[in-house]
């Protein structure tokens, strides 16, 4: 069953890589959108909570990208619920019950807070973005023509953004996936070096694909500017990939969207003619 009328749906995160694409999918659905962010249409800031209540006015569905205060979830999500949210659909990780309890706190928060909210909820947990090969995250590395990482031969089923996002605003606008976990994957698993050799020819120039040590790794990451905590966080998030706890593809997308998603080579089609690597 699918809810029509006028709700309000709040996207949190909105100008990021999912939450972008959903405030796009869900308004040319006709959907009345809060595209709420530190910088987006509303200001939402987890570290102000002044800006908590306007973006919550009148919403009866939230996307919730989590905090990195784990505190401030459960705060949140039951302000959310006073102010008539009726729905949640919150970001989480695939996996993430397998990695160390100290990091990720955040989303383990906010898949908790959702549960235990009154609400209706829905927990995403998609693989590593192929998003991450052209946005922030591993751009400026490929550009260089060196990305480096301590993965080994392990494959990712990466998954596109708009994948999520069309997850996202499937199950924010439907009855049908309350108390649901979506483990979020693409069609095949590659390896990190078959991804950037994947890159490097639809950019048409020479990137490698370097493979680190855990020390390496962090080394390189401090040198960068990253910080100690986030690089720990980082290195436990790889030594779950190396232990193929999310090297499988899983079918989420297909059972939400009665549709295969979208495959990495596509993905690399298109970034490469918006000229994400030259």
């Amino acid at each position: 069953m699918t809810t029509h009328g006028n709700q309000t749906i709040l996207v949190l995160g909105a100008t990021g890589k999912t939450g972008r694409r959903l405030v796009h999918t869900l308004r040319t659905a006709g959907r009345t959108v809060r595209a709420a962010s530190r910088s987006g249409e509303i200001r939402f800031d987890w570290s102000d909570q002044d800006t908590w209540p306007t973006a919550l006015a009148g919403a009866s569905a939230v996307y919730l990208i989590a905090p990195e205060d784990p505190a401030l979830a459960q705060i949140f999500v039951k302000q959310a619920t006073e102010a008539g949210v009726a729905r949640f659909v919150a970001l989480s990780a695939r996996g993430i019950e397998q990695l160390p309890a100290d990091f990720f706190q955040g989303m383990t928060a906010a898949e908790q807070a959702v549960r235990e909210s009154g609400a209706q909820w829905t927990i995403l947990r998609p693989n590593n973005f192929n998003q991450n090969f052209d946005d922030d995250v591993w751009r400026a590395p490929l550009r260089g023509g060196r990305l480096a990482l301590p993965i080994g031969s392990v494959p990712e089923p990466f998954i596109d953004a708009q994948d999520i996002a069309d997850v996202a605003a499937a199950v924010l606008t439907s009855d049908s996936h309350h108390e649901q976990v979506y483990d979020l994957s693409g069609p095949r698993a590659l390896t990190f070096g078959t991804a950037v050799a994947t890159i490097a020819k639809a950019a048409g120039r020479p990137i490698r694909y370097v493979e680190l040590t855990p020390q390496e790794y962090r080394a390189e990451l401090l040198a960068a500017g990253v910080s100690e905590e986030a690089a720990a966080e980082l290195n436990a998030l790889f030594a779950g990939m190396r232990a193929g706890h999310f090297a499988e593809p899983v079918d989420g997308v297909r059972r939400v969207l009665g549709r295969d998603p979208i495959d990495f080579d596509t993905y690399v089609t298109r970034a490469a003619a918006a000229d994400a690597w030259s």
